[in-house]
């Protein structure tokens, strides 16, 4: 038996992969167990559950890796802080401390977080190579052109590489401080979002604006090539040398300082957001294109934090050369601990791989599961009121019913996903036809900004009826966004459309209104029978029911807390919110069945604690 764990962490996103005799057993995040948004610390209750759900011991690993060389990174944040001196001073007093006491020590501190019972080898891989590793060797080719996109990780910020049998090379390259995820980060920041938390909020609010600030983006900030390569005007920027991500400059060029959090959302900060939206997906069209004149592949994959930018990656699939693209559901740095497992095994043990027809990552399912009778446990401790099904068919049926009497379900199955995307295992659901339902999930169970999206799952015979996209195409990880077919929207007149990227509308946009974003798409994953077979049928009774093979699809927690891990996590959510039923395993809750809620901190194993991310910049 050859077990290889790989591990990202100190940085933020940290998250553990096991891999044992080439087969992916278990993955996951530690903020899913420690409760704190992107926890960065060693992932030391990841790895004991990868180490669980094999059986195994540390001891009997053969390898640990780590997704990126730490003495590299400590070089380009030396260089940066010395080209920048004396400016950065601040920066540099607050980062050089940790590095010294842990980040240059990472074997001793992987040692230590595995209880000092491994002695065996540890493997650094360059980051962009785990990221690469990750979106190539479980993806369904047998050779593919790589991109990943993100923000840093030793030096690069972009890679172009090939993928073929079991082996990856990278052949370009971006460098740092040029960077096309810093750039999105700027704007993140500069939009009253936090860096590494809130980029995805601005592509969701970018269909809101115009893109009127584009061409001053193209002239001011980033001097863009045909084939994708750029550099940025770092007179605009502040990531280098200070605490933020946008200087003086920045800020006179676009007419202000940076929108303070939870402030009001102006017309400027919409419009800003579809300014660089806009500009993103244009050097991501232009990074495909060089990628495949370089390399001659007919099959893209990617990786890295950027590629969970769906608007792009839609835009990739119709508008790009490649017949096919596949995206590594955990993109971001809690990717690279699976991509380094993988890397170590097929490239550096140089062990057969044999790509399957759908992917070899099992749905991203590769969190904790909990059997019926830990989930009844769990409720009886709660002292909840619950009922428990005899049959899946019975439990997809009482479901049905309730989201066609316009009920909001919480939705806990199977194992956990491994990534940001809640694909169905930890996920609230409802009715897409509603026209309320996408306000009311966002103001009285989210708690979060009214003009975020949410995500429709659809049966994949059915995807483009409703999505333009080709006859019975994949999505399966929500890492795609498609047009809603004109055949079911509701057009306005111009003026209104317009009025309605503002907020003050709430017009049916097509039949399934509380999927359709203002811009007439969708972010869409399709529910196919092998990777989900639960969720198929509910859609399959559904669409049976109403004639709708739609269903409103968003991860199960409220803002700011990771998605929910345990059955605890799940009644906690369920109880403080207006979620009105709740189905977990074959059990299901009514909110108006249910005792008395007192949410007391020590029902909590873990506080919520500091959610910081440490460096966070560089």
């Amino acid at each position: 038996m050859t077990a290889i764990l790989g591990i990202s962490a100190y940085y933020h996103d940290s998250a553990a992969a096991l891999m044992v005799d080439g087969e992916i057993i278990a993955a996951a995040q530690e903020e899913r167990f420690t409760r704190r948004k992107q926890d960065h610390n060693f992932p030391k209750q990841a790895v004991e559950y990868c180490l669980e759900e094999a059986g195994i011991a540390p001891e009997t690993l053969e390898y640990v890796g780590f997704y990126e060389k730490p003495i590299r990174k400590f070089e380009r944040l030396l260089e940066t802080y010395l080209t920048f001196a004396p400016a950065g001073y601040r920066s540099f007093r607050q980062a050089i401390p940790r590095w010294l006491k842990q980040k240059l020590h990472l074997p001793r501190e992987m040692r230590k977080g595995l209880d000092g019972r491994y002695s065996g080898r540890f493997v650094f891989l360059d980051h962009h190579e785990s990221h690469a590793a990750s979106a190539f060797f479980p993806s369904p080719y047998e050779e593919a052109a790589i991109l990943t996109l993100d923000g840093v990780g030793e030096w690069s910020t972009s890679c172009i590489g090939v993928g073929r049998g079991n082996k990856i090379e990278l052949i370009d390259e971006i460098r740092f401080p040029h960077s096309l995820g810093l750039l999105y980060s700027a704007f993140t920041y500069y939009a009253g979002f936090r860096v590494n938390r809130g980029e995805y909020k601005v592509m969701g609010l970018a269909p809101y604006g115009k893109p009127v600030y584009r061409e001053k983006i193209l002239q001011h900030l980033i001097d863009l090539k045909e084939d994708g390569s750029f550099r940025l005007d770092m007179r605009y920027f502040n990531y280098c040398q200070g605490l933020t991500m946008t200087s003086k400059k920045f800020h006179q060029l676009f007419g202000g300082p940076a929108r303070t959090p939870d402030s009001e959302m102006t017309q400027r900060v919409m419009d800003l957001a579809a300014s660089i939206q806009s500009v993103t997906e244009e050097i991501m069209l232009r990074m495909s294109r060089h990628a495949h004149a370089k390399t001659g592949m007919q099959n893209l994959v990617m990786a890295g934090g950027v590629s969970l930018n769906c608007v792009g990656n839609g835009r990739i699939l119709r508008e790009g050369p490649f017949d096919r693209l596949w995206i590594q559901p955990a993109a971001g740095d809690a990717g690279g601990a699976l991509g380094t497992a993988m890397f170590i095994w097929h490239q550096l043990l140089e062990r057969r791989r044999t790509p399957r027809p759908t992917d070899s990552q099992r749905g991203s399912l590769l969190g904790p599961g909990f059997s019926d009778d830990a989930i009844a446990e769990s409720l009886t401790n709660w002292g909840a009121s619950f009922d428990t099904c005899d049959s899946d068919k019975q439990l997809c049926q009482t479901t049905s019913q309730w989201i066609m009497d316009q009920k909001v379900i919480g939705w806990f199955q199977g194992r956990m996903e491994f990534g940001p995307r809640a694909l169905g295992a930890r996920s609230i659901i409802g009715d897409p036809r509603s026209p309320k339902m996408q306000s009311l999930i966002n103001s009285k169970i989210k708690f979060r900004e009214s003009f975020r999206p949410f995500a429709p799952i659809v049966l994949p015979e059915h995807v483009d009826a409703y999505f333009k996209m080709r006859p019975g195409e994949q999505s399966p990880y929500m890492l795609l966004v498609a047009p809603i077919q004109e055949a079911i929207r509701i057009e306005l007149e111009q003026d209104e459309y317009w009025e309605d990227r503002g907020g003050t509308l709430h017009q049916h946009r097509s039949l399934i209104p509380a999927v359709t974003h203002v811009d007439d798409s969708a972010r869409i994953q399709t529910v196919d029978e092998e990777r989900n077979p639960l969720l198929n049928q509910l859609l399959k009774d559904f669409h049976q029911r109403t004639g709708c093979p739609v269903l409103i699809n968003t991860s199960f927690n409220i803002r700011d807390e990771p998605i929910v891990c345990t059955p605890d996590d799940a009644y906690r959510c369920f109880m403080t919110t207006d979620m009105d039923r709740l189905v977990v395993g074959r059990h299901i809750l009514r909110k108006e069945d249910q005792p008395k809620f007192v949410n007391e901190a020590n029902r909590r194993e873990h506080s919520a604690g500091d959610s910081s991310h440490g460096d966070s910049l560089l």
